[in-house]
């Protein structure tokens, strides 16, 4: 079954063959020299597609090479490349039929993987249609075709089945999968013999099922079997596709799998699943009619549609025999790895571990409610209110959507994705079959999926535990609004509703903007373990601030405490601005009027002699003014003009008002050394020893005796005068005592203020 270059009797193949092995192995002397130099090997080419290529090995260059060698075929003359096609053509469908137990079959290499499923819906309306080819889409007009397709089947197949074949879109059937017994991704076999049925009542012809081996989802096979007994008895063909089938190259294939070999065709990609580039897909299919095939495109007389399986030809022939089944033998043995060591993890569950056979891991995080029946939570049931169920899988869609993309970042050889299912809702898919191949994932980056799975556990369970109790908090501040928001995987969501907020609209706020970009810049000050984010509301373009995910223990009532405290104040801080240019512009013009009055004063007292330049000189010479400097000083504290004159007569600056010092609102607590904000508090466990704690109180207690140590020095220094008389030794001590209470106070103003400050 592995015939190499060397067996090949044609001359022309000897010929290729030899210059092939010539150009394998200057592509290995290439690369064992750069080696010994030193030089770095790279998959990249210079110009804009640099960095962009990926790595590929010695089979990709083979795969690659076909392409160049096709062209360089196509040149030789007509004879000579009828005979090498020929070869070509029969060598690569002998292989693949051998390959994957298909007996007796012929090959249609397509580059479009779709493209093989619409040419056999043509060859199906041929055969069923006799006189299709003389009154064309007549004869279907009085009697209608109907396709069945899964409804687990891939998105748009259907579409583009009936825009390539010039079908209406009422020739379709979706058949839904099972709801009852059995996966609830397999194709219900009951109801598509009752649609057979009615659709026969009705006048229509049943021509072709599309089964699955291995759904584009999930990786489920239909009950292949038992489809094709009913294809045969209504005189259906029956099409299979699907990754699984890359498994009958193996030794062992489930009994599901084994069925597709009795199917009338078959889609393959050996591409993905062999890591090759630029391969085309294959269609197996069993028809006698050369004739209908030609017609239906199956087989063609041009040369550029038979040198397409030279790429193939060429890697199917440098892997062997052993090289293809050990490649889809390690994707089956990765997908079974990750999925062994995923039932032992808690909160993980896997959708597909009633096929051990399947290729495909699909899990997802989840985590009961206290109280909840875990069979119905594994059943869903449509009766169910959507509040029970629907808040529930929104959290958790969010959180393993957040997974997945942390997972996809941490270990990107394992190639890994993240989808959407209509009943389970977003899980993550294993598929090494598509991907193993060209990636190169191995056993170690299964194991560090796993590790990685584990140790984003606490952060999700912690996060789905705290966002209760934080719409909770959220809903009994005042001037807060929870935000809803099903894709965000954090916490929760919070608005500020400042004086001005119109509730009822939902446009962009600019005001709440601004007090939103403010409390994002105080929240992400005090540094703590929380991430936060401002971003548009959940279906409205307010903005608010989303509170990130939670890796310990969070004091959710301080946190929600900070946020209403923290965005009080900076929108009392814009209205005091807001009020302060007002104050400003009013002082301003009062100034003004009252300098003016001042002006038409100092005219009146002068006299108007004192006004001409000349006389007014010499009468000034003679008899000078005592006028006084005045002017006007604006107090912002106080908000009122005040005269200058105090200020040029006795040369000080006017105090005016002191106004009291503004205490903080922000809601604090006194913290361990080394705890970060929003962390409950660890007086009672075993994280902190009693040296610590003891260490700590003193030194709160060194603060407050810092604190209180001027305020009763300051009490002694005004205490009453002593009655007058002889003085004694104990009234100079006093004295002394109050001299250096003064002193002391003096001196340690400054550490006070320091102190006071800091509070």
């Amino acid at each position: 079954m592995e015939p190499t270059l060397k067996k090949i009797a044609d001359p022309t193949l000897a010929e290729m063959g030899k210059n092939l092995k010539e150009a394998v192995k200057m592509l290995e002397d290439s690369q064992r020299t750069e080696e010994e130099n030193g030089k770095k090997i790279s998959g990249d080419i210079p110009g804009p597609l640099q960095g962009r290529i990926q790595n590929i090995g010695e089979q990709g260059h083979i795969a690659l090479l076909g392409h160049s060698l096709g062209a360089y075929i196509s040149t030789l003359d007509k004879e000579k490349l009828r005979k090498l096609m020929t070869r070509i053509l029969s060598d690569t469908t002998l292989w693949l039929c051998r390959i994957f137990r298909y007996e007796n079959g012929c090959a249609y290499f397509h580059e479009e993987e779709r493209e093989g499923l619409a040419k056999i819906c043509r060859l199906a309306i041929h055969s069923r249609y006799e006189d299709f080819v003389v009154d064309g889409f007549n004869v279907l007009y009085n009697k209608k075709p109907v396709i069945y397709l899964s409804a687990a089947a891939r998105p748009g197949l259907g579409q583009y089945l009936c825009n390539q074949l010039g079908l209406p879109f009422p020739c379709l059937c979706r058949v839904p999968c099972n709801t009852m017994f059995g996966s609830q991704h397999q194709m219900d076999v009951a109801f598509l013999e009752k649609l057979i049925k009615d659709d026969i009542e009705r006048g229509k012809l049943p021509l072709l099922l599309v089964a699955n081996a291995g759904t584009a989802a999930v990786g489920h096979t239909d009950k292949i079997g038992r489809l094709k007994e009913l294809c045969e008895q209504y005189g259906i063909w029956l099409h299979v596709e699907g990754v699984n089938l890359a498994t009958l190259a193996l030794g062992y294939v489930s009994s599901s799998v084994l069925a597709a070999t009795k199917c009338d065709s078959m889609t393959l990609t050996p591409g993905p699943w062999l890591g090759l580039p630029a391969v085309p897909a294959v269609t197996l299919y069993k028809h006698d009619d050369p004739a209908l095939t030609l017609v239906a495109g199956l087989t063609s007389n041009k040369p550029a549609d038979k040198l397409r399986a030279l790429p193939l030809w060429l890697s199917l022939q440098y892997l062997g025999l052993d090289g293809i089944v050990e490649r889809i033998k390690h994707a089956c043995q990765l997908s079974q790895r990750l999925q062994e060591s995923l039932k032992k993890v808690n909160h993980i569950k896997i959708l597909v571990e009633d096929e051990l056979s399947s290729p495909v891991v699909v899990f997802r995080f989840f985590q009961e409610l206290p109280g909840s029946d875990p069979v119905l939570k594994a059943v869903p049931v449509p009766n169910m209110a959507p509040s029970a169920v629907g808040r529930e899988r929104h959290s958790c869609d969010a959180l393993n959507r957040w997974l997945g993309e942390q997972l996809k970042q941490l270990v990107p050889e394992s190639g890994l994705t993240v989808m959407d299912l209509e009943v389970e809702g977003v899980c993550i898919r294993f598929s090494p079959l598509m991907t193993a191949a060209v990636l190169g994932t191995r056993g170690e980056d299964v194991d560090q999926v796993v590790a990685c799975i584990q140790s984003k556990l606490p952060i999700l369970t912690c996060t789905l535990q705290l966002r209760e109790e934080f719409k909770q908090e959220v809903t009994a501040a005042a001037g807060l609004l929870y935000v809803d928001d099903p894709n965000w995987p954090g916490i929760g969501g919070v608005r500020y509703e400042h004086a001005n907020d119109d509730k009822s609209s939902l446009k962009l706020d600019p005001e709440g903007e601004k007090i939103h970009a403010g409390l994002l810049k105080k929240l992400n000050e005090l540094e703590s373990d929380l991430t936060f984010k401002m971003g548009p509301e959940y279906k409205s373009m307010k903005s608010c601030i989303y509170v990130g995910m939670a890796s310990d223990d969070v004091d959710i009532s301080e946190l929600v405490g900070t946020i209403a405290v923290t965005a009080r104040e900076i929108e009392e801080n814009s209205r005091l601005l807001e009020n302060m240019t007002e104050v400003v512009r009013k002082g301003i013009q009062e100034a003004q009027v009252q300098l003016q009055k001042a002006n038409e004063e100092r005219l009146l007292e002068e006299g108007v002699l004192r006004q001409i330049p000349v006389v007014g000189s010499v009468l000034n010479w003679f008899s000078p003014v005592q006028a006084s400097q005045k002017g006007r000083t604006f107090n912002l504290t106080a908000g009122s003009l005040e005269s200058t004159e105090h200020t040029y007569v006795y040369k000080v600056q006017g105090t005016g008002v002191t106004p009291p010092q503004t205490p903080s609102g922000t809601r604090t607590k006194q913290r361990l050394p080394g705890q970060k904000p929003f962390k409950r508090s660890l007086r009672g466990s075993d994280a902190l020893s009693e040296t610590s704690s003891v260490s700590h109180i003193e030194d709160l207690e060194k603060m407050e005796h810092l604190t209180g140590g001027p305020e009763q020095d300051a009490l002694e220094t005004s205490s009453p005068e002593p009655h007058p008389g002889a003085p004694t030794l104990q009234d100079t001590e006093q004295t002394g005592a109050l001299q250096n209470g003064a002193q002391h106070t003096e001196d340690d103003r400054p550490q006070v203020e320091e102190l006071e400050s800091l509070r």
